[in-house]
């Protein structure tokens, strides 16, 4: 494809929507010509803040030939309809995680995807930091030897300190709570590392008293690994933290970098270059063929994750995969 990449948005719900719509609207090879949203107030708003076209219809901006791409950061539960007809238009596809609720859902659209030969990409932005990098590195070359214990916490106070929209405790629309939206980071980061666990024992509590979860643990077994996933929007001042424990050395990564120990104490090493962004590596991919990290597979599978983890919270049980 010759640039510019033609990107139409849909849905400026997201917390992360300026984000992402400030990232593509910074390339010189891509022009946002249309938004779309389920509420024209905030639509109309969002499309004269990046200068393009307010489309109230969803199937007339896929008809728009100035779109060859959309990238969705509408609600969550709009995901299933958004992306199948942005696939079946030809359109390639960027898109908020999660992919969507259920398995069954996730599977059609990696499908539908397939078949329709766009490039896709949803956002795990933490696969592409230099610190990841080196610890899938890590645990690919043996360095720490097995890995017995992994535990990954991505936390913060929005729900504690009134920053976060009252619609992310809407659980028809976001599908749960902190574990579904925040607690999608360490739960994509677990599969990338080892894959699809054997099981998962959750536990789900509502400190603020909404109505989905704001802290929560999925326990993940893989064989004899144990992992831990855990989220929350009551903890302040919480940094991320990756640790990963084996046979021969330990991986920490926290608030004061990544280190290593292997026997001699912990040390800093020297870390590789990091990947570019989802949304450079998905107009990369459109305009140049450039690698996508994380595509519909890997969206399916973290919806697979979170199916399960909820249902063990609902169950009080240990749930097989």
């Amino acid at each position: 494809m010759t640039a510019p990449f033609q990107i139409a948005l849909a849905g400026a719900w997201h917390v992360h929507f300026d984000q992402y719509a400030s990232e593509l609207a910074a390339r010189e090879d891509c022009r946002l010509t249309a938004l779309w949203d389920s509420q024209e107030e905030r639509g109309r708003s969002a499309a004269a803040k990046y200068g393009c076209d307010f489309e109230p219809d969803y199937d007339r901006l896929l008809a728009r030939p100035d779109v060859q791409g959309v990238a969705i950061t509408s609600e969550t539960s709009l995901h299933p309809e958004l992306i199948r007809k942005a696939a079946l238009s030809g359109k390639h596809i960027y898109t908020e995680k999660v992919l969507c609720f259920d398995y069954q859902t996730a599977r059609e659209l990696a499908e539908v995807v397939k078949e329709s030969g766009v490039k896709f990409c949803i956002s795990f932005p933490f696969l592409c930091r230099p610190e990841y990098v080196y610890a899938k590195q890590a645990v690919e070359t043996g360095m720490l030897g097995q890995i017995t214990y992994a535990r990954v916490r991505d936390a913060h106070d929005g729900a504690t300190a009134g920053w976060l929209p009252d619609y992310f405790f809407d659980e028809a629309i976001c599908g749960g709570g902190a574990m579904m939206d925040l607690g999608a980071h360490p739960m994509y980061l677990l599969a990338d590392l080892f894959g699809t666990p054997n099981s998962v024992s959750s536990a789900f509590t509502k400190v603020t008293g909404r109505a989905v979860e704001d802290n929560a643990v999925s326990l993940l077994e893989f064989g004899g690994l144990i992992a831990s996933s855990e989220t929350g929007f009551v903890s302040k001042g919480c940094p991320f933290m990756l640790e990963l424990n084996g046979v021969k050395g330990t991986l920490l990564w926290n608030g004061e970098g990544l280190s290593v120990n292997t026997g001699d104490g912990f040390v800093k090493p020297e870390l590789p270059q990091g990947l570019k962004t989802p949304t450079d590596q998905w107009a990369d991919g459109v305009l140049y063929g450039g690698e996508i990290r994380a595509g519909a597979e890997d969206a399916a599978r973290l919806t697979l994750l979170m199916e399960k983890a909820y249902q063990s919270s609902r169950e009080g049980r240990r749930i097989p995969f």
